[in-house]
């Protein structure tokens, strides 16, 4: 899919075909007055027949409309004249996006970008036209066999913007493909079954990145593991003949000896529970549970893609979660990296187990931060939905900058709390922490097992559990949140 920036005016637009915008009361926009008076009239007499009116995300496809060479003229609504907002615009840009996939123009331009969006800038606009276009086009079904994968006839698409603005729109859209070349990875490795996507195959794919870009790989064993005290995560591992891994990542764009951003990501490439062993219903999901790790491996990739000056470690450590003759107990006690014992009250709760082994492990760095992404509990799902990950900091600047980064990349965030009021829920009798705090504020009490491990450093978690996958219908993982850590990571090498 190629993609360019033009201001090519309407009339001499030759593309097979032209997207334009409508607001509701089939007011035409300014492209679309063009078009109109090119043809005399005759976009605003189809309609006047009730065809379209304007409302966000409706569109129409019209043919050989007379005085325009192309051969396709696309209107979609954008909402209500001068409100036009960032989920109307979004909208507007799925309409487009659907119907140019099955219109057969093999080139279109896109005319919506002379369009005021409210608190978005051109350049934000660019970005999520070309992160749709990109989407729409994914095919998460890459194992099927038969003819049923969709064909995608459009090729090229021209984004026409004023000339002033044609070199921040192609920074933009340089950022948006490396952003798309990195969520699609995720997607790819988060939609893949847990038979083909081990942690062998996890660590495989980083070596791949490694070959293919600028980026060094280590692959840790369990020997390794082992030698460095890594009780914790070997002893999720134990319940699996798959053999863990701790996956290290090192992008090195910054200064020789800076201090490196670190990505931890959760690899836990299935999860049954463990003993404590998960309802039927829908486990097939659980092959998501390493969507951490995906994302670390689609934000590195990225990086190198974008050459951000800025040195970028990713650690994955990963395993399976399976119930087994040797797997940990409900009640048993592990030592991890740090020294800390834990008790496992409740085996399903394994990503806070191999997490905080690698958070140890990452002190090694000296890092500058730490950011954490995991699906870590179902409790954040009940208190955000689908729509926001929930973000956890030991520092209020870190914070911040993320949630900057999560809006700019619409790819939000929802800061939760991590007070010490609720430490206490993961007091034990028997060993210096439990793995978990009991029901009441689930993902919080994770946030808490978590941060008794990042004392040393800037620490921030994520948890993905509501927005690295969708069920149902749309079944497949969203690439969640490589636009947010990409975005997060420019801005940051922007600023240092």
């Amino acid at each position: 899919m190629e993609f360019t920036i033009k201001s090519t005016q309407p009339e001499k637009q030759r593309a097979a075909c032209i997207v334009a915008g409508v607001y509701e009361s089939r007011q035409l926009s300014a492209t679309a007055q063009q078009l109109d008076s090119l043809s005399n009239g005759y976009l605003g007499k189809i309609l006047a027949s009730g065809d379209l009116d304007g409302k966000a995300g409706s569109s129409l496809l019209l043919h050989h409309v007379p005085g325009i060479h192309s051969e396709r003229v696309l209107l979609v609504g954008l909402g209500k004249a001068n409100e036009l907002d960032g989920k109307s615009y979004l909208s507007a840009l799925q309409a487009a996006c659907s119907t140019l996939g099955s219109s057969g123009a093999s080139i279109a331009a896109l005319y919506l970008f002379e369009e005021t969006v409210a608190l978005r800038s051109v350049e934000w606009q660019i970005e999520q036209a070309v992160l749709a276009v990109r989407a729409q086009r994914f095919v998460p079904g890459k194992l099927k066999t038969g003819p049923d994968t969709p064909g995608h006839t459009l090729k090229k698409l021209a984004l026409i913007v004023p000339a002033a603005s044609a070199k921040s729109a192609a920074a933009a859209c340089d950022l948006a493909q490396a952003i798309a070349d990195g969520a699609e990875l995720a997607k790819d490795l988060g939609n893949l079954p847990g038979n083909i996507c081990t942690p062998t195959y996890l660590a495989e794919q980083a070596q791949k990145i490694a070959r293919d870009l600028p980026v060094k790989c280590e692959v840790l064993e369990r020997k390794d593991m082992e030698k460095l005290g890594m009780g914790a995560l070997l002893a999720v591992a134990q319940g699996s003949r798959q053999p863990p891994k701790l996956i290290v990542l090192q992008y090195q764009g910054g200064k020789r000896g800076a201090a490196p951003v670190v990505l931890v990501g959760k690899g836990i490439t299935f999860d049954a529970g463990g003993i404590s062993l998960k309802p039927a219903a829908e486990m097939d999901e659980m092959k998501y549970d390493m969507s951490g790790a995906a994302s670390v491996l689609g934000t590195l990739r990225a990086c190198a893609q974008l050459k951000l000056p800025l040195n970028v470690i990713g650690v994955i450590p990963s395993c399976e979660n399976l119930p087994d003759g040797l797997a940990i107990k409900p009640g048993d006690i592990v030592t991890s990296m740090s020294g800390k014992t834990i008790e496992i009250l409740n085996t399903d709760a394994e990503g806070r187990l191999i997490l905080c082994d690698a958070l140890t492990y990452v002190e090694r760095f000296h890092p500058e931060l730490v950011i954490d992404i995991a699906t870590l509990t179902g409790a954040c799902v009940i208190a955000l939905g689908h729509h926001a990950s929930g973000l956890f900091s030991n520092d209020d600047p870190l914070a911040a900058e993320i949630e900057r980064a999560g809006n700019a990349a619409h790819d939000r965030t929802w800061r939760m709390p991590l007070w010490d009021d609720y430490q206490s829920q993961l007091d034990s009798n028997f060993a210096d922490i439990g793995n978990i705090g009991g029901r009441p504020a689930g993902s919080v009490t994770a946030a808490c097992f978590l941060s008794r491990f990042t004392k040393n450093y800037r620490w921030a978690h994520l948890d993905i559990a509501g927005t690295a996958w969708k069920s149902g219908k749309e079944k497949g993982s969203t690439g969640r949140p490589v636009p947010l850590l990409v975005h997060f990571l420019a801005a940051h090498a922007a600023a240092k």
